[in-house]
């Protein structure tokens, strides 16, 4: 599971996983159920629908093999038509009922019957037997599935379902079908990693999320630090800059080595970058310590200069792979 604060770009950092993992030679399915299809646009292929795709294959690596990544995009509509034709042969009938409107009104009513049938589905493709007439491709063995999971503020409650459904259905299929996802979700074969950047607000609710899921005993893996900045000035400049002592006429005088015509103007405006980004290394120093303190492992990816694009994820997965994350 990848959960993270809005912007942080926990998606990419998903898909990132689940390349890296491609790459130890596993076959890595990669699932969303946010309805934003994120991963198809990381990707470059198509929307995905609601059905197993091989979108990519991970980088084989020390004279090993290199396994493949396929994507689920799961809506809970597709996943209660699917649940009833399965469970109650509702096959037309239960079409029928989601152009009534009746499958959105159950969903919307029930959202804790939305996260089961959501996470349910995650369940289901981590099963070695795979149900026949499901939309599961049937023979492929999965070695490891990651999940772009909702935001850090909701994850918690999205994973643990039997305490959303408790007061909507204590019995009955629905249940035990929570009480056996969580079965899953509180084993050892699962990790919550929550990604962050180096900001006050995402580095709080990282630490409050890791405080939740503890409390729910649901297993945190580690927090992944995303959008690292290069570190471009040393500790003593970076003071000195803080303070406002970086030797004014010096700077000039190699800016004029250099060829540029230079004024006040120009070395005030400098003066004021060099300031204000020592400022902001102070401050991600100081989140730094924070998720240092969080008693987890931590693994570092860098902010990447031209943006996120296939050869991106690559880079991010090889990076990943390297700090042992996957």
């Amino acid at each position: 599971m990848v959960t993270g604060k809005g912007g942080t770009g926990k998606t990419t950092v998903a898909a990132a996983l689940a390349l890296a993992l491609a790459s130890t030679g596993k076959n890595v399915l990669i699932c969303e159920v946010e309805g934003r299809q994120g991963i198809s646009q990381l990707f470059d292929v198509p929307e995905l629908p609601y059905e197993e795709r091989r979108i990519a294959a991970g980088l084989a690596g020390d004279g090993g093999r290199a396994g493949n990544v396929f994507a689920l995009h799961i809506d809970a509509e597709s996943a209660l038509l699917e649940y009833l034709a399965m469970y109650y042969k509702l096959g037309r009938a239960g079409r029928a009922l989601d152009r009534f409107g009746v499958i959105d009104f159950a969903t919307t009513i029930a959202p804790g019957v939305r996260d089961v049938l959501l996470t349910g589905k995650v369940y289901e493709a981590a099963r070695r037997g795979r149900r026949k007439g499901s939309s599961s491709r049937q023979g492929v063995v999965y070695d490891a599935i990651v999940l772009d999971a909702p935001p850090t503020g909701r994850i918690a409650q999205f994973l643990n379902v039997n305490s959303e459904l408790a007061g909507v259905a204590k019995v009955g299929p629905i249940k035990t079908q929570a009480d056996t996802v969580m079965t899953l979700f509180r084993s050892p074969r699962t990790a919550v990693h929550l990604v962050t950047v180096l900001e006050e607000m995402p580095v709080q609710e990282t630490a409050d999320g890791i405080v939740e899921l503890h409390k729910d005993r649901l297993p945190v893996g580690g927090v992944v630090v995303n959008l690292m900045r290069p570190r471009d000035l040393d500790s003593e400049d970076l003071a000195a800059a803080r303070a406002g002592r970086l030797e004014r006429d010096r700077i000039g005088k190699e800016l004029e080595g250099a060829g540029l015509d230079v004024d006040d103007d120009l070395l005030d405006g400098l003066l004021a970058e060099a300031h204000d980004h020592a400022e902001r290394r102070a401050l991600e120093d100081a989140q730094r310590r924070l998720v240092a303190d969080l008693g987890v492992p931590t693994y570092e990816l860098p902010r990447l200069p031209g943006g996120v694009d296939l050869g991106g994820l690559y880079e991010l997965a090889a990076l990943l792979k390297a700090e042992g994350m996957a």
